[in-house]
């Protein structure tokens, strides 16, 4: 039987998650950004680009493997039963089998559109394989969300991102330019496989219950709707930009959203997946809620708007310091105006997490029409008249829009804005005029981006401890609390 969790086991099994899904993304991502480093040194802009537009059309057709069932198990108040999670799983692989045939079908007009290789073209076979191997991972994942074991959860993980990154590096090394990913894709999937059943022990299994498919259809197609129009918002978009800016193009524009993005990455995206399940299970007490939401926001923001300013400030030093770099200078405009976006992102995503997680669901699903349709008017408009700045600039302007996700979710939940977002802001704001001001006499060179670093952290540092006193470090021991408490 699943465990039955009470109020505070729930606050102290989400801290720790939140804690073990950091810890998890930060040893990953540091793997994860050498890695990416090295690619970005031995491959070049358009192999890059062609590797993000094949994974785009993939993400793109992953929406159509699970129509919310997956996330309606997890947000379920009672316990799925073994005929919920075959039912589930048997609708699932057969959408997997329906979206792959489609990439097989119509990989004749993606070779031609984007100018595809052979190896390309076995790329995206690979993607396609690999996405059907992570779809038999889902219901060990439910499993484990549900009882909010994070810290079997990541295992697997870990262990699929080592292999991949490490793999990639290796075969790119040794020249086998696109060729590197489509290995390291398939290890990938089969290792993380094979982890994820043996940390969640599971005997898949085929059957088929119409009222199963009803009750978990009530959260699960509203839920599956507004993963839609995100997937459509993102990488629809980023497949429409290929036939615009180009491979090469989307090669410029993916440096600058991935190097903004890793603040998102290593904060906001761990947080979000660790509070679903927590929201969930106190979405009828408001009080506890309310502050959950309240310090969730603050520890996003808190890291990555400063994280944000930081990477505006040292890239233009970043490119011209590492040798074979230079071809990346292009992007440097446009992290700035993507790093906007991603400022906006990481004080409202929690907010959509929460209206999904509370079942407010049609509040998220106009959220996101919104966002998609200011997308697709500015981001291809502006890329067709100005290139990736352009593309740059659309986003930017989508990401102010996310006032309104602001003030639908403080009807909802009264969660404290001052305290979530901002403070880090004003903290943030402080620290990069004063870097600003330093960098005008450094040199470009490596010392002077540590120098900055090191100044950062401390009138960053300063600044909140100024303005929040000793409850900034009561916050973090009631955190390590939660954490090393059996």
């Amino acid at each position: 039987m699943e465990e039955e969790l009470n109020v505070e086991t729930i606050k102290s099994k989400s801290v720790r998650g939140i804690v073990v899904l950091t810890g998890r993304t930060f040893f990953v991502q540091a793997i994860g950004i050498v890695a990416q480093f090295l690619l970005y040194w031995y491959l070049s802009v358009y192999e890059n680009g062609v590797f993000i537009l094949l994974g785009a059309i993939i993400n793109f057709l992953v929406y159509f493997s699970d129509i919310g069932l997956a996330a309606a198990l997890i947000q379920k108040k009672e316990q799925p039963s073994e005929t919920d999670l075959r039912t589930t799983f048997t609708v699932q692989q057969i959408l997997v089998l329906g979206a792959v045939s489609v990439v097989i079908l119509f990989t004749p007009f993606f070779t031609a559109k984007y100018s595809l290789t052979n190896d390309g073209q076995m790329l995206l076979y690979a993607l396609c394989f690999s996405f059907a191997l992570s779809s038999l991972k889902s219901i060990p994942s439910v499993l484990l969300e549900r009882k909010l074991e994070f810290v079997k959860l990541v295992l697997p993980q870990i262990a699929e991102q080592v292999v991949y990154n490490v793999l990639i590096v290796v075969l790119a090394m040794n020249g086998f330019g696109i060729s590197s990913f489509t290995y390291a894709v398939i290890v990938r999937g089969i290792v993380g496989l094979l982890l994820i059943y043996y940390v969640q022990p599971w005997k898949p299994g085929f059957a088929f219950s119409l009222d199963t498919l009803k009750g978990l259809f009530k959260f699960g197609i509203p839920y599956q709707v507004n993963t839609f129009l995100a997937t459509l918002k993102d990488d629809g978009l980023t497949i429409v930009l290929g036939g615009i800016i180009g491979p090469a193009g989307i090669g410029i524009l993916s440096f600058a959203q991935k190097l903004a993005r890793l603040p998102l990455t290593f904060f906001m995206d761990t947080v979000t997946k660790g509070m679903f399940p927590a929201f969930s299970r106190l979405q009828d007490n408001k009080s506890d809620l309310a502050r959950s939401v309240t310090r969730s926001i603050f520890f996003i923001c808190l890291f990555v708007f400063p994280s944000l300013m930081g990477i505006v400030i040292l890239a233009p030093l970043l490119v011209r310091v590492v040798p074979r770099y230079e071809q990346w200078i292009p992007a440097l405009v446009p992290i700035i105006f993507i790093s906007i976006n991603f400022a906006f992102a990481a004080a409202t995503t929690q907010l959509t997490n929460l209206l999904n997680a509370i079942g407010k669901i049609k509040y998220t699903f106009y959220l996101m029409i919104m966002w998609t349709v200011l997308t697709w008017l500015l981001v291809p408009t502006l890329a067709l008249k100005f290139g990736v700045v352009g593309a740059s600039v659309g986003y930017s302007l989508v990401g102010f829009s996310s006032v309104v996700a602001i003030y639908i979710a403080k009807q909802k939940v009264n969660f404290s804005i001052f305290d979530s977002i901002i403070k880090p802001l004003i903290g943030t704001v402080v620290m990069g005029l004063v870097l600003l001001f330093i960098r005008s006499f450094l040199d470009v060179s490596i010392n002077s981006m540590l120098i900055l670093g090191l100044i950062g952290v401390l009138v960053y540092g300063s600044s909140m401890i100024s303005m929040m006193g000793v409850s900034l470090i009561e916050d973090a021991k009631k955190s390590f609390k939660h954490i090393f408490s059996k």
